[in-house]
């Protein structure tokens, strides 16, 4: 039997939680220290997957497959493709520099009584976190998928409400009833979108006898599966509320500006940057594979949809006197593009979103990393709070510029490509909604530069004027995830060989072709 390494990095995780839960408690800096070196050698095996991966082979490759609970037809099937292989990446990737951006954010606090933060349960509970997103990328079996679907909000639930962000204007109490409250909603809003999509799932066993997605692929191939119309848009409905519940796609996005401004900054980046990316994931994997009939029929709403999430996303970002919230609302903006660019039903406009998902991530990990650094220093989260950053800490300063920019897609950084892509590609199909979407771009430039303008420049505030630079722990946060935008924005063909030919996979599924060019180039 050839190694298992698709159980083996998403079970790394796993064990390394388990083993820094289990340090004692007054050993918190050897917990750390475990938990950094599990996600690093996590990040090794990502690194095989992705050598070893070849995207002129099989649409599912290092395939395991085993019986798991027979009776109900329960598979232990994994399997990747390009889409999952780049996210697999992406998660190995961000989690060192959560833990280490995280480094003293689960230390004891004084307020008043000794309050004990857990250090060894909070990096326990982020490994766990990335054990549950990894195998999600890579099951293939609908109901092994659904588990850690749902799993992974248990962790978070306490990633939210029991580590909150100390720099808190109201105060400790006011604080811990704000997490409690972010904490519960998430949960809440999770949950129910993860029963309607148990019905859902239980619905697709009756109707195909099996949980597998290549099964029901072939069986749909070869003409022994056909669903009735109306069953297979309920089925549809069903999985798509709960991924655009976690997505988050507008209106069922409220929940994460409330996350995101309450927990700290590391678990803020693992909600956005990391687990919301299952939910825009599971949209090509799962509803256009299992659904296309429904999917097309779908995609008119789910177009307005997006659109609404960029524009209202965007707007609210504008209005925002909080750091964190304004890069919820923007995250919010991105994820509208993401979701356009799907169900554009484009090669462009697929590839464009898959390649927004790993680049929103790195850029808004970026940026809300930074935008945690100053707000430790500060200890406020206001942007009213702040001028003149850049005279007194100018690397800091142009970080965060840096991570500015790429959240607008200033061409030369990464999300540039991803986001011309999803333009180009929608717009080839749905012109007018092309349109009406760029101009969240318009209010991007201006909701970057305008937060950048009122923190760091003008005059040196007293409260910043002996705010220190960034120190070495968080250079090496930010450094190489500034790199990496560099480097895909100017050259992102590896990312695109991974992911381009799944994407043509999944549009095949689909039954679509990319629309013919009006004007024919000249011969």
């Amino acid at each position: 039997m050839s190694f298992p390494l698709l159980t083996a990095t998403a079970v790394l995780p796993a064990l390394g939680a388990i083993a820094t839960a289990a340090v004692p408690a007054a050993r918190r800096t050897a917990a750390k220290w475990l938990a950094l070196l599990v996600s690093l050698a996590t990040l090794a095996l990502a690194a095989i997957v992705l050598v070893r991966f070849d995207p002129g082979g099989d649409r599912y490759q290092l395939t395991e497959s085993h019986a798991w609970i027979k009776d109900f037809g329960v598979r232990y099937e994994l399997g990747v493709d390009g889409i999952a292989v780049a996210l697999i990446a992406l998660t190995a990737l961000l989690i060192p520099f959560v833990i280490l951006a995280g480094w003293h954010d689960a230390d004891p606090l004084e307020t008043g009584n000794t309050r004990w933060r857990p250090t060894q349960g909070f990096f326990a509970m982020i490994l766990l976190v990335e054990a549950m997103v990894i195998i999600s990328f890579e099951a293939t079996d609908v109901f092994l998928f659904y588990i850690f679907f749902e799993a992974m909000l248990i962790p978070m639930y306490f990633l939210i409400g029991g580590f909150g962000d100390r720099a808190h204007e109201h105060g400790e109490e006011t604080a811990s009833t704000q997490r409690s409250y972010a904490a519960v909603k998430f949960l809440l809003y999770n949950l129910v979108g993860g029963l309607i999509m148990l019905a859902a799932v239980i619905g697709l066993y009756v109707v195909a006898g099996s949980f597998s997605l290549t099964e029901i692929a072939a069986a749909r191939a070869n003409g022994s599966l056909d669903m009735a119309t109306n069953t297979e848009r309920w089925l549809f409905l069903g999985f798509f509320f709960a991924f655009a519940v976690k997505a988050p796609l507008w209106p069922l996005h409220t929940w994460l500006p409330n996350a995101m401004g309450e927990a700290t900054t590391p678990v803020a980046v693992l909600i956005t940057a990391v687990v919301d990316k299952v939910g825009t994931f599971a949209m090509l994997r799962f509803c256009l594979q299992l659904f296309p009939e429904a999917s097309k029929w779908a995609t008119p709403v789910i177009l307005v949809l997006a659109l609404i999430s960029i524009i209202y996303g965007a707007l609210l970002a504008v209005g925002q006197r909080d750091i964190k919230r304004l890069v919820a609302y923007a995250s919010i903006s991105h994820f509208g593009f993401i979701i356009l660019g799907i169900f554009a039903m484009t090669s462009q406009g697929q590839s464009g979103a898959t390649l927004y998902m790993v680049n929103h991530g790195i850029s808004t990990a970026a940026l809300m990393l930074v935008a945690g650094f100053l707000i430790s220093r500060r200890g406020s989260r206001l942007i009213a709070d702040y001028g003149g950053v850049q005279k007194v800490a100018p690397v800091l300063a142009g970080t965060f510029l840096i991570g500015g920019l790429a959240t607008l897609s200033l061409p030369g950084l990464a999300p540039f490509v991803s986001e011309f892509l999803v333009l180009v590609g929608t717009f080839t199909r749905y012109p007018v909604v092309g349109i009406i979407a760029t101009f969240g771009i318009v209010l991007a430039a201006l909701y970057t530069l305008v937060l950048y303008q009122r923190t760091m420049t003008g005059p040196v505030k007293a409260e910043v004027a002996k705010m220190p630079d960034l120190r070495v722990r968080e250079l090496v946060v930010v450094t190489p995830l500034i790199v990496l935008l560099i480097f895909l924005g100017v050259y992102p063909k590896p990312l695109t060989d991974i992911v381009n030919p799944a994407v043509k996979q999944t549009l095949s599924d689909v039954h679509k072709k990319d629309p013919k060019p009006e004007v024919e180039a000249a011969k």
